[in-house]
């Protein structure tokens, strides 16, 4: 049975909020245009990926549209119920919308827009289907098609630039993804169809170290790959990319970041990483507090943002994509236009690579 917010007031002090992080924005709270809360996936602030990304669209909605937002870190995914619960339970604040970032977040969500009908939610990377939710998804095996034609081309060339080399007769490059699910395995395929579209004689070691904040696991896996031959790692594991980007580092080789421009987040690895598959989960949280905003919040709506609506892309790095062959840059961009026309069809498993 549905259960309005107002009637569990009494039990919202015995919600155990262990990673509440209490930032409050602009809007001065009660005038602000409207009230956000913020659940992001495990990993946390400071991932310089995902949760950083999707924290950017809340900050612009505050400063372009004066909303105010609370945020939470949930350690453990154990805890996302508990913490959406927790917003949709308030009155004071009253939350206009409960941004749920991440799809291990969509079985505690779809118990809980049941529960809470009268409460707005979204979420990202994940279709939950509720009329009181909207849902967001990516084409992220698209922009890493790209990234793979371009690890593809540059390790079958003897390549140098900052801190990293490619042999020029590499067989092999690498994908870590944190944990093994049908969106990671989305990357995990773009990514093995880019390199194979350029060059049907290398292949893709792929390791899953089952966690989005275990940098010691992803340098490991990476570490593995380098030594088995790869010059090119390209990861989608939120934090635990980091140990990739360090693993590169200390074997010269290179490193493809996700979700934000690494070079930038992660800039002390800029020597290494070529580029970053962006995913502008920024856009999607902004679009959907717009919409709560103006009043045009569509519940049980799907928005799907690929490369044709600039919601994933390829970025090269700051430091290093000036070096970077301007034929591989073109090769990419006609690519992409033919992934827009429907001339490249991108696989979402790699059970269909072929």
């Amino acid at each position: 049975m549905p259960v309005s917010r107002r009637t569990l007031l009494g039990s919202l002090g015995t919600v155990t909020a262990t990673s509440l992080a209490g930032c409050i924005g602009g809007g001065g709270g009660g005038d602000a245009a409207a009230r956000i809360g913020m659940v992001y996936a495990t990993g946390g602030l400071g991932d310089g990926s995902f949760n950083d990304q999707a924290q950017t669209g809340v900050v612009r909605a505050e400063e372009e549209l004066g909303i105010a937002y609370d945020e939470s870190q949930p350690e453990t995914a154990s805890e996302f119920g508990t913490l959406q619960q927790q917003y949709a339970q308030s009155s004071d604040p009253n939350y206009d919308l409960v941004c749920c970032i991440g799809f291990l977040q969509a079985d505690a969500l779809t118990e809980n827009a049941n529960q809470y009908g009268d409460q707005q939610f979204m979420i990202v990377d994940s279709v939950v289907d509720a009329s009181n939710v909207g849902s967001y998804v990516f084409a992220e095996h698209e922009g890493s098609f790209l990234v793979g034609l371009m690890a593809g081309r540059l390790t079958t060339t003897s390549f140098s630039a900052g801190a990293g080399s490619t042999a020029g007769d590499s067989t092999n490059v690498g994908f870590v993804g944190g944990v093994e699910s049908d969106l990671i395995k989305k990357f995990e395929a773009g990514f093995t169809a880019g390199v194979k579209y350029a060059s049907d004689d290398v292949d893709v070691q792929t390791a899953y170290v089952g966690d989005f904040n275990n940098p010691s696991g992803g340098q490991e896996a990476a570490i593995s790959m380098y030594d088995s031959g790869s010059d090119i790692v390209y990861h989608a594991a939120g934090n635990t990319g980091t140990g990739v980007f360090q693993a590169a580092q200390e074997a010269g080789k290179f490193a493809i970041g996700v979700d934000r421009d690494q070079s930038v987040t992660k800039s002390s690895y800029s020597d290494v990483i070529l580029a970053s598959m962006v995913k502008r989960v920024d856009n999607a949280v902004y679009s959907a507090v717009e919409s709560v905003v103006d009043d045009e919040f569509e519940g049980g709506a799907t928005t799907a943002l690929g490369l044709e609506q600039n919601g994933v892309e390829a970025v090269f790095g700051q430091e290093l994509g000036e070096d970077i062959p301007q034929d591989v840059k073109d090769e990419m961009s006609t690519a992409r236009e033919d992934i827009i026309a429907g001339d490249i069809s991108v696989p979402t498993d790699p059970n269909q690579v072929s």
